[in-house]
């Protein structure tokens, strides 16, 4: 604000003066001039206090700038150390964008808190009850996977220990200790993951479910059914996880396109623990999806698996019913396209909602099959082998009120027509290989449950089973799963 001219100053005393232009006595111009004087000093006065007003404002502008520049500075610490990676969905790899403004000063427990990774415990429980021996158990027509069963009776199921946190601005770390019904103690999950690369770009190293398909990213707790459908307890050992890395990308639009793929160690069934060096096990992926209207959204992919297992064994029984172990080397090929639909009211999925959900596989396998590896029938015996066999499931899951839904699955595979060499050539009858008799089994579930939160669920769950060649498994399943700490509630 800049001094008051003299001009103005001048301008005001003339006004002042005029009252009194007629004055005529010495004293009554003395006591004019008085207060000319008067109002001199006090103009002089409030010209002084805006000076000091006017410098004091001016200083306050001048931090204020200086604040708001340290402001972006810190802003742009932020958004570096708020940078963060999936979970989720699909979710999860769009690029982000920075704080408006910085966020208040953490306080001491604040940070604190910062170091301590989050924690979560999945409480699993079943009753299991089988018409049929669930240690006898096996599917038909494909080589077994060696993958264990569910037990008879009650059961801890697979309870979870889980514990995620970010280790720096450029990664995160996530394990997740699984508890088997026997009390072995297993590491489920054990990974890193980027969370600064950017341009959609996700890279995770350690071991981890595959991204292939729909269904094996989730951990079993999430999925809509007890146990896996068909195919992918006959191609995946009921759920692929391995020692490998992940290298994803999230393209930078509206409708969500993924592609990735990843390298692994290859000891997962369709691979096999060979003690070589390098990968034995390659994965491609891709998925996109999008909204129909404000009700639907879709999601389909397509994806590739390719192993090279070496001396996979498994069990079996020749012509005489003497036991034996058989053992297949050569590539394993597996091709999977999935398909989800998902309805819910104005995308409100609380009240009511619809999900169809299908997989369909394609299993190729080519390589030598060795007859009793142990010696223990008159091998071992080798020839080549080949197979190509299908697979697919369909479910349905319908919530019809808050808290409860009803679901359906069918499943059913093609074992084809295995070429067993030493079968063609006459070495040895068909019967030696009485698992590998062709062969399409198949499996109907029903179940219900209720739900009395997002982190709990009781489950009903009854199937028939024919799996086996032969034999109707008719079983029943009450099942328990609660969620404990910083786990989140998992998407319909």
């Amino acid at each position: 604000m800049p001094k008051i001219p003299a001009a103005v100053t001048a301008a005001a005393v003339a006004c002042a003066i005029a009252p009194f232009a007629r004055a005529g006595s010495s004293d009554d111009l003395d006591e004019v001039r008085a207060e000319i004087q008067q109002l001199k000093q006090d103009y002089e006065t409030r010209i002084r206090a805006l000076e000091k007003r006017l410098a004091a404002a001016e200083a306050k502008a001048t931090r204020a700038e200086r604040k708001a520049s340290d402001a972006k500075r810190t802003a742009g610490k932020a958004r570096q150390q708020a940078l963060e990676t999936k979970d989720a969905v699909a979710e999860t790899s769009q690029p982000m964008t920075a704080p408006e403004a910085a966020a208040p000063a953490p306080t001491q427990q604040e940070r604190q808190n910062a170091f301590n990774p989050a924690i979560s415990l999945i409480l699993e429980g079943t009753y299991a009850d089988f018409s049929q021996d669930p240690e006898d158990s096996q599917i038909s027509g494909v080589i077994p996977s060696g993958a264990e069963g569910w037990r008879r009776g009650l059961s801890i199921a697979e309870t979870e220990l889980a514990i995620s946190g970010s280790i720096d601005p450029w990664f995160s770390g996530y394990l997740t200790v699984a508890l088997a019904p026997e009390g072995e103690v297993e590491v489920e999950n054990a990974y890193f993951q980027t969370s600064a690369l950017g341009h959609g770009l996700g890279l995770e190293g350690g071991r981890f479910f595959s991204d292939i398909g729909y269904l094996n990213p989730q951990h079993q707790h999430a999925w809509d059914f007890v146990d896996a459908p068909l195919p992918y307890q006959a191609f995946l050992g009921g759920q692929l996880a391995d020692d490998g890395v992940q290298l994803k990308w999230v393209a930078p639009t509206e409708l969500f396109v993924e592609l990735g793929g990843e390298v692994g160690r290859g000891e997962s069934f369709p691979g096999a623990e060979s003690g070589l060096n390098g990968a034995h096990l390659y994965t491609l992926f891709g998925h996109v999806g999008g909204d129909v209207g404000a009700s639907n959204s879709w999601r389909t992919g397509l994806s590739y698996l390719h192993a090279n297992p070496k001396d996979r064994t498994y069990d079996d029984t020749d012509s005489a019913d003497t036991p034996v172990t058989n053992a297949f080397s050569g590539t394993s090929k597996l091709w999977i396209a999935d398909l989800v639909w998902k309805w819910a009211p104005e995308g409100n999925p609380s009240s009511r909602n619809f999900k169809l959900q299908g997989e369909y596989f394609w299993s190729d396998e080519d390589g030598t099959l060795t007859f009793d590896q142990e010696g223990d029938a008159g091998g071992p015996l080798s020839g080549p082998y080949s197979s190509s066999q299908r697979g697919w499931y369909a479910q349905a899951i319908y919530q019809f009120m808050p808290r409860w839904r009803i679901g359906l699955r069918y499943s059913q595979l093609d074992s084809g027509n295995p070429n067993i060499g030493l079968v063609s050539a006459g070495t040895l009858p068909g019967t030696d290989f009485p698992l590998l008799e062709p062969y399409n089994p198949s499996s109907a579930t029903a179940m219900i449950d209720w739900s009395p939160s997002e982190f709990s669920r009781f489950r009903l769950q009854y199937g028939e089973d024919r799996a086996q060649h032969g034999v109707t498994d008719k079983q029943f399943y009450i099942q328990y799963i609660m969620s404990l700490g910083a786990h989140g509630a998992h998407i319909w």
